[in-house]
């Protein structure tokens, strides 16, 4: 097996300060608050998980917060976003709603896909999020193809299709990346590379680490990123984004990072991943996307803990007040849900 990522795959070598001199500190601060939010939202539904006051499959993207909020930065009104089985950062990162999110985790017919979706049918097109769906690699086609539609009509919006490291071996998705990459199409591919598919090590299905080489084959300009610095990826975006709403596309983004927890649930999956370890895990945990965010943020006196502090006690009391109203509201078997799935 080829480890092509070198340093990037190992943990060890980049836990370093992130460079911060070329945002401006308003930027900054939304980065922070974003990407708490995600963390936040995501404790607040594992917390739900183990209690099973929650009780639909959800995957968790703890610890891969900068990709989403780096990215998506860039979108504006008229782009579609796609996510995956793992699109709760995707979701909240484009500001979906909320109490919509929360009453979906609930099954009830206020969420944002009327209670019969779950984690993984998430969906807010008010703010660009198209949806996402747990079958893998199954929404980089429509993604494609609604890329096309922007060329056809030449209205400058993107589409943006998150995915997997597990994706890339499907056949839809080399399909996709061919059609892309023949028609010169408006779309940012961003490989969220975690090393992991499922419980198995990359090292286990694929012959090298490097995802990027499949846009290579296609003749795709592609860019390989640590995942974990939300302004590397912010910065790589920026320099790339007027380009591709010229008509100049596609693009592939492969950010390396590392999911906190398992394949799906609050578990972190030590017992069961073949290949991941709890002493790899500790070391990823220093290189904690956050962490890093905040120590930088310090080193440079940009903020200090006090103001950090009343942030995330911001963000909580929010989190904490949308979903007690969300708790709220009663349980309702619609009709169409009571006649074809219960």
């Amino acid at each position: 097996m080829f480890n092509e990522l070198k340093h990037l795959s190992n943990p060890k070598s980049f836990i370093k300060q992130i460079k911060i001199s070329d945002f401006n500190k308003r930027q900054l601060i939304i980065f922070l608050r974003k990407m708490l939010l995600i963390r936040m939202v995501e404790n607040k539904v594992a917390k739900l998980l183990k209690k099973k006051i929650i009780n639909c499959p959800s995957h968790l993207c703890t610890g891969q917060e900068a990709i989403s909020v780096g990215i998506l930065d860039h979108c504006r009104k008229g782009d579609k976003v796609y996510g995956n089985h793992r699109s709760h950062g995707h979701y909240l990162a484009l500001g979906g709603n909320l109490k919509k999110f929360f009453l979906e985790l609930q099954g009830k017919f206020g969420g944002c896909s009327k209670g019969m979706g779950g984690s993984m049918h998430l969906v807010d097109r008010s703010v660009g999020f198209e949806g996402s769906v747990p079958i893998v690699a199954g929404t980089i086609p429509i993604a494609v193809g609604a890329a096309l539609k922007s060329k056809l009509t030449k209205d400058n919006s993107i589409s943006v299709a998150f995915f997997g490291d597990g994706a890339c071996e499907e056949g839809t998705f080399h399909e996709s990346l061919n059609f892309a990459s023949l028609h010169s199409l408006p779309i940012i591919f961003v490989a969220e590379n975690n090393l992991f598919s499922s419980h198995l090590d990359i090292h286990l299905r694929q012959p090298s680490n490097k995802l990027s080489r499949y846009a290579e084959a296609h003749k795709i300009e592609n860019y390989v990123v640590d995942g974990n610095d939300v302004c590397e990826v912010n910065r790589l975006i920026k320099s790339k984004i007027k380009k591709l709403r010229n008509g100049n596309g596609p693009l592939f983004i492969e950010c390396i990072t590392y999911r906190h927890l398992g394949h799906v649930g609050p578990a972190e999956d030590i017992d069961v991943g073949v290949n991941r370890k709890l002493s790899d895990l500790k070391l990823w945990k220093k290189n904690d996307p956050i962490l890093r965010f905040k120590n930088s943020l310090k080193n440079e006196n940009l903020i200090k803990d006090k103001e950090i502090f009343q942030i995330e006690k911001n963000i909580k009391n929010k989190i904490d007040q949308t979903y007690k109203k969300s708790e709220k509201i009663p349980l309702k078997i619609n009709k169409l849900v009571n006649n074809y799935i219960y």
